[in-house]
């Protein structure tokens, strides 16, 4: 059970039922029972996930494709440092860590109106927000021009290494989960932004769970239809949460009555339950795989599991989906982890309706075992091509060719034949970027281990710019026009210009 909720409904869901697996798979299935006491409502999720300019989730959609909103118009094609700020440390440190994506939103004025931001800058015209979950247990909140500080810091006490999410209708409800138990609980939590109060804690040391590790990496998406939203824990539950929000404009409050529903699943031959990827979804169905390499697909109108892929290596990197001809496809990457420190780093596309793979390629990664593990392989999200590199997915692959090294590549979506090759002196767990001009030529920004922030034309692959800020950048940037931001280990969070 969660704790602290009062009159909040909390629905516990246990599951087991078999799930139908792609003929190549299925010698391996294994079954998966499910059990509803009371099911949640249908989800859907739109097509377009907000109509709030700025990116509010991890890779700023459902889909996970939009890590970058508006167009970049540029000249010298290189990111230049415009300005910098210092956090607080934990025993973790400070900055961001992996993934660490900051929130951009340009806040409507009725909305803004209603929140605690300082006098200055609710009469800014067009004032846009950075609001950035840090390792040092706090979320700031910066004006994206200037870095400077829009509000006082949510204080949440443990160091956050996930990606904070906004509500998708733009209304002032923020969530962030925790990453470490330092204070002795760990867990996710819902934040009005008009007041900055809490508005729900649910425990990620759970009873229910299959796993004991509570923590949540994993970006929520909010579903602006219905009300509603979905997040993975690294206990390995799937959770669904209908808000039942309440926001007076005029009275400036916001409140919810949230009910809680969770699933939990047991893959045979996998004993790795953990989810550590953002969910993924698309119209009424939600991706997600976890620390074992299992993938699976849930269907969001019946409540039950659709197709599971088994067991490969451990998966932390976001799957992305795209739709082609009323299907959705989705592209994803494994770690080199549980094969030791070498072994092969899998980037498969897979039919999202059946789970059949599409294509699949391999390389060969290294990764660092032991106490304090640095996993080589795909870490970093896809970037998921659009315009001009419309027939394109980009992976970057941490660990290959040496131990410290890396590789980008450019993959052609229908084949999965290699377009173009970046080798990296330095590996990245930070993703990629896709930016795009107003007429569709496309950049990539890209970070690495070493602080290098490049920006990389998109449709060769080569180098046209750079800027180094200072140490080891793990994080996933968010970009707004042509503002860049993103933290690094080193105890501070970036604004670059691509100029």
């Amino acid at each position: 059970m969660t704790q602290n909720l009062g009159k909040k409904s909390i629905i516990l869901l246990l599951l087991s039922c078999s799930i139908l697996l792609p003929e190549a798979a299925r010698a391996e299935s294994a079954a998966i029972s499910h059990k509803w006491n009371e099911k949640p409502q249908a989800q859907l999720f739109p097509e377009k996930y907000s109509e709030v300019e700025g990116v509010l989730t991890f890779r700023g959609s459902s889909q996970r494709n939009a890590p970058a909103y508006g167009t970049a118009e540029m000249t010298l094609y290189r990111p230049v440092k415009m300005w910098q700020k210092a956090t607080s440390v934990s025993s973790w440190g400070g900055g961001a860590g992996w993934t660490g994506q900051p929130a951009i939103v340009k806040w409507s004025p009725d909305v803004l109106k209603t929140m605690n931001v300082k006098e200055k800058f609710l009469k800014k015209r067009d004032f846009t927000e950075v609001i950035y979950a840090s390792l040092d247990g706090n979320v700031y909140f910066l004006d994206l021009e200037t870095g400077e500080e829009t509000r006082s810091p949510i204080r949440v006490g443990n160091p956050i290494k996930g990606s904070v999410s906004v509500d998708a209708r733009g209304y002032p409800l923020l969530y962030v989960g925790e990453g470490i138990p330092e204070n002795g609980t760990i867990g996710f939590n819902i934040y009005s932004l008009t007041d900055q109060k809490k508005l729900l804690y649910i425990k990620g040391r759970d009873s229910f769970a299959a796993r004991g590790w509570g923590a949540f990496d994993g970006s929520a998406l909010f579903n602006r239809m219905d009300d509603s939203l979905v997040v993975g824990g690294e206990n390995g539950m799937f959770y669904n949460i209908k808000l039942n929000t309440k926001f007076n404009k005029s009275s400036k409050t916001i409140s919810i009555r949230p009910v809680v529903s969770k699933y939990r699943y047991q893959i045979a031959g996998n004993k790795h339950q953990g989810i550590e990827n953002s969910v993924a979804a698309l119209d009424d169905l939600a991706f997600f795989a976890d620390n074992g390499g299992s993938l699976q697909a849930m269907n969001l109108s019946t409540h039950s599991p659709v197709w599971s892929l088994p067991s490969s290596d451990d998966t932390d990197a976001t799957i992305v989906v795209e739709q082609e001809e009323g299907v959705p496809y989705l592209y994803t990457g494994t770690e080199v982890d549980k094969q030791g420190s070498k072994g092969m780093a899998l980037i498969r596309k897979i039919n999202g309706s059946t789970g059949k793979v599409v294509w699949q390629k391999q390389y060969m990664c290294y990764s660092l075992l032991g106490d304090h593990p640095v996993n080589g392989g795909i870490l970093a999200t896809p970037v998921l091509g659009k315009q001009t590199i419309g027939n394109m997915v980009i992976f970057t692959i941490a660990r290959y060719g040496s131990f410290n090294a890396g590789l980008m590549v450019a993959l052609d979506k229908q084949t999965g034949r290699e377009m173009w090759k970046l080798p990296m002196k330095n590996y990245a767990w930070s993703s990629p970027v896709d930016v795009y001009d107003k007429a569709g030529n496309a950049h990539i920004v890209q970070a690495d281990s070493a602080g290098n922030v490049y920006l990389i034309d998109a449709k060769s692959g080569k180098v046209k710019g750079s800027v180094n800020v200072g140490s080891n950048v793990e994080a996933s940037p968010a970009v707004f026009n042509n503002y860049v931001v993103v933290a690094s280990r080193g105890g501070k969070i970036f604004g670059l210009k691509l100029k």
